[in-house]
């Protein structure tokens, strides 16, 4: 778990956050047990931005790494994963432990289904 929070906290220095300066760094703990780091990159057209648990996440998905064990968020006051990085840690994670960090260390531990306790997925398609 400290690595796992360590490389969110450190992952904050790559963020690209130039219109909001709010920084947020992510990793996720793999399978194999690796750690995957992601952070947050903005865009003059808002929208188009992408938030650091989105990036880790993609990441990991895109090296064929599936099975995501934990994931821990770091920001400069311990900000929470917003409502559409809570629903892509569902479809793409299920249950899985979430460290909520400041700047310097773990604020709380918590779960994705804590964070989205009514989630929306597959079994609601058919």
């Amino acid at each position: 778990m400290n690595e796992l929070i360590s490389k969110a906290i450190s992952m904050r220095k790559r963020a690209r956050a130039p219109y909001s300066n709010y920084t947020v760094g992510a990793a996720v703990e793999i399978a194999n047990g690796n750690i995957i780091g992601g952070c947050n990159v903005e865009n003059a057209s808002y929208p188009l931005s992408n938030c650091a648990e989105q990036s880790a996440l993609f990441t990991a998905i895109s090296e064929d790494q599936t099975e995501i064990k934990a994931l821990a968020v770091a920001t400069e006051n311990g900000g929470f994963p917003c409502g559409a990085c809570r629903q892509v840690i569902w479809e793409l994670c299920g249950d899985i432990p979430i460290y909520i960090c400041d700047k310097d260390n773990l604020i709380i531990e918590t779960t994705s289904k804590v964070l989205l306790p009514n989630p929306f997925d597959v079994r609601k398609l058919t």
